[in-house]
């Protein structure tokens, strides 16, 4: 009796320790599987592949970023989705990327065969969502391989007004380098311009003739379209030299000794007939202004002038001569064009008859 009196205790504390053994080994169980899945999803999760993406961008590794699964696009897929198949990919460059910070996923959830994962972050300053989507591609080892389903690659359809040249987040580039037309791209195409989602394009203008601070739209939807309209301004310089050579073609046209310049703003209509070939002199030159134009060049509105003339008038009545001297108002106008070297082609009249300089 006293043996089984000692031998009770003794199973009583093994059932005790077997008990805990197995609470241990499911809170490790569990530990195990709370681990892993963490593991999967900072590392080998939907999330964490478009995580590496974004983390490509922001540190401006825009090769790789192309490299990544999905990213890259053909013709096709752009024209199916409704962009023009030569969007050029100058903009998919390092030197084209602006700053991305503050990367945190927002959410994860099925989407039809996939995955679509929400993304928060700051681009530029702003602050934006983004929506990608994903699917498995596959598998390397024990780990899911991933790629997205719709490229996160988007299109700027930008027009420049007033300016050939001009830079996207400090990378320069002239119109003819990204135009479907080349070298006979007009003011007005617009030029679609493939770029990374999530980024913001901002655009600046610092040419002789025009200027422009940075306009810049946030491309935080994959495969859409998103347009920039930039109009730029008249430097200073370019008005002086449009002022100049509006006061030179004037100038030019007082050294004809005819009552009517040829291809001249200004002139003097008489009924009788003149003794001596008139003189004229510019008494009031017009202050010239340099405005945007509808064809996307550059304009001079009408300006305020005076003229003056001095000639001898012989009347046909009596054949009297009567000396006159007499001041001709008139307006001045006019069209500038850029032309591909860079040069500005000007062309001045009056609102009614234009001429060219």
């Amino acid at each position: 009796m006293e043996r089984a009196g000692r031998s009770t205790p003794r199973r009583a504390r093994l059932g005790v320790d077997l008990t805990m053994l197995a609470v241990v080994g499911v809170m490790l169980f569990a530990a195990i599987g709370a681990g892993g899945a963490t593991l999967y999803q900072q590392f080998y999760g939907p999330s964490a592949f478009v995580v590496r993406y974004l983390d490509l961008l922001a540190s401006g590794r825009a090769a790789d970023a192309l490299r990544v699964p999905g990213v890259a696009i053909d013709r096709e897929t752009l024209e199916k989705a409704g962009i023009d198949p030569r969007a050029s990919e100058a903009m998919l460059r390092r030197s084209a990327l602006g700053p991305l910070t503050d990367i945190e996923v927002k959410s994860e959830r099925p989407s039809g065969d996939g995955t679509a994962v929400t993304v928060g972050y700051t681009a530029g300053g702003h602050h934006g969502t983004t929506t990608f989507q994903v699917q498995q591609d596959g598998w390397a080892g024990v780990t899911p391989d991933w790629r997205f389903t719709t490229s996160p690659l988007a299109v700027v359809q930008l027009t420049v007004r007033g300016s050939d040249r001009f830079a996207v987040n400090g990378f320069e580039v002239d119109r003819r380098q990204v135009s479907v037309a080349g070298a006979e791209a007009q003011p007005l195409d617009p030029l679609p311009l493939l770029v990374f989602t999530p980024g913001v394009y901002s655009v600046t203008v610092d040419t002789a003739i025009s200027t422009s601070s940075g306009h810049g739209v946030l491309a935080d939807k994959p495969l859409a379209v998103t347009p920039l309209d930039v109009q730029t301004e008249p430097t200073p310089e370019f008005v002086s030299v449009v002022q100049q050579r509006v006061e030179e073609f004037l100038t030019q046209c007082t050294t004809q000794e005819v009552l009517q310049p040829t291809a001249c703003p200004f002139g003097l209509r008489v009924t009788n007939r003149i003794s001596a070939p008139p003189t004229w002199s510019i008494t009031s030159q017009p202050q010239i202004a340099v405005v945007p134009a509808e064809d996307g060049q550059w304009q001079i509105p009408p300006a305020d002038a005076v003229a003056h003339v001095e000639v001898e008038i012989q009347s046909l009545f009596d054949g009297s001569v009567e000396p006159v001297s007499e001041d001709v108002p008139f307006r001045v106008n006019g069209t500038i064009a850029i032309l591909p070297d860079g040069s500005a082609s000007i062309r001045v009249g009056s609102p009614d008859e234009p001429a060219e300089d």
